[in-house]
This record gives C-alpha cells, structure tokens and sequence, in this order.
C-alpha cells in the first residue's frame, strides 16, 4: 500500500481488467496523428470525389450544349417550315386559278384560237370591239363574222362548245387557250393580258 498526504495508506490503484474500455477525458486527450495509410487512403478518396464531381460538371456542359443545339434545330425548323408555308400560299393566292379559254364564233361553235387574237383579226382587216367582247373579221361582202372567248368550256373546232361561260374570269385568274397560249396572266398586282397584249380580252 502507498501513503496518502496525511500519511495514512491508501491501496493500491487497481489495473482495469483484460478486454475493458478505456475512456478519455476529450479536454485533456491528444487527437492521434493518422497513419501514412489513413492520409493516403483519405487523399485518395478526396481525389475520387474531385473526379467525380469534375465528370459531373462535363457531363452537365455537354447535356445543355446537346439541348441548346436542339433548340435552335427546332426553332430553325420551325423557321424554315414556316417560310416554305407563306411562300407556298403566296404563290398559290398569286398565280391564282387557271382557266381554259375555247375560241368560238357568235353561235357558240369552236374555232381555231387565232380566231380570237388582235394580230389575226387587224392583219385580216377586222377589229377587236372591247365593249362587246367580240373579234371581227371580214368574210367579203362587208359582212363580218364575230368571235370571242368561253372560259373553261371544252369542244373540238366545228362542234358546239360544251360547259363554260362567256364572262370573262378577274384579273388573278390565268386564261390559257387549247393549245397553251397564255391570254391572261393572273396573280397579284398583274392585270389581265390578251392575247393581243394590249390588255383585251374576249369576254362578254
């Protein structure tokens, strides 16, 4: 036994058993320095999650540039589609209807196309009448015979004209004869022309 202060004894300090904790007090217990191992097993780990955090990132980057780009396709998509739309129904609202024009004589029988165009009728002597509608053409005698166009009949030359009419179509129509020769252009701002040119046509 050991002495206490007053001189008395005191036993000995028991040794802790075999297996048992010890606790320490945290104000006066020295943290341990971590082993080589621990500091490289903890530098590894820190590595790891930079590594991982750094493929995040990229990963992210590439995700928005992949859908940035998918959106100025859809919208440059859109554009275009778009575009072709108003350009395909201006064209349409522009060029218009096109209708066939049958050259006939006053009792409605087919003739032959140059029957109603201005050049024919003047180098032959006859006239174009505008309010009337009608070509006038000599046949000797001083008679003439009258001719003027039915817009979207059909026919061959000698037999009657079968379906149409004798009013001549607006100005955005296009008026083709049988054998493909333009008398009126139809579209926007373009005003009919005759097969003349000169702006008449054969209508009643």
């Amino acid at each position: 036994m050991t002495e206490d202060g007053a001189g008395g004894r005191r036993p000995p300090e028991e040794e802790p058993p075999r297996g048992s904790m010890r606790f320490q007090d945290p104000s006066t217990a020295k943290r341990r320095e971590p082993t080589l191992a621990e500091q490289r097993a903890r530098r590894q780990a820190l590595e790891e999650q930079a590594r991982q955090e750094a493929a995040a990132e990229q990963a992210r980057a590439q995700a928005e540039q992949k859908a940035a780009t998918r959106r100025k396709v859809l919208i440059g998509g859109g554009v275009t589609v778009g575009l072709v739309a108003v350009v395909a129904t201006w064209y349409i609202a522009g060029t218009g209807d096109t209708v066939n024009a049958v050259c006939t004589d006053g009792n409605g029988t087919v003739q032959p196309d140059e029957y109603c165009d201005d050049n024919y009728a003047t180098t032959h002597g006859g006239y174009y009448n505008s309010s009337t509608g009608f070509w006038f053409i000599p046949i000797g005698g001083g008679q003439y015979r009258q001719y003027r166009y039915n817009y979207g009949g059909s026919g061959t030359v000698g037999q009657p004209v079968s379906g149409g009419t004798y009013t001549k179509p607006s100005g955005n129509t296009t008026v083709k004869t049988q054998s493909g020769k333009t008398v009126q252009r139809g579209g926007f701002g373009i005003s009919g022309k005759s097969s003349g040119g000169d702006g008449k046509s054969g209508g009643s």
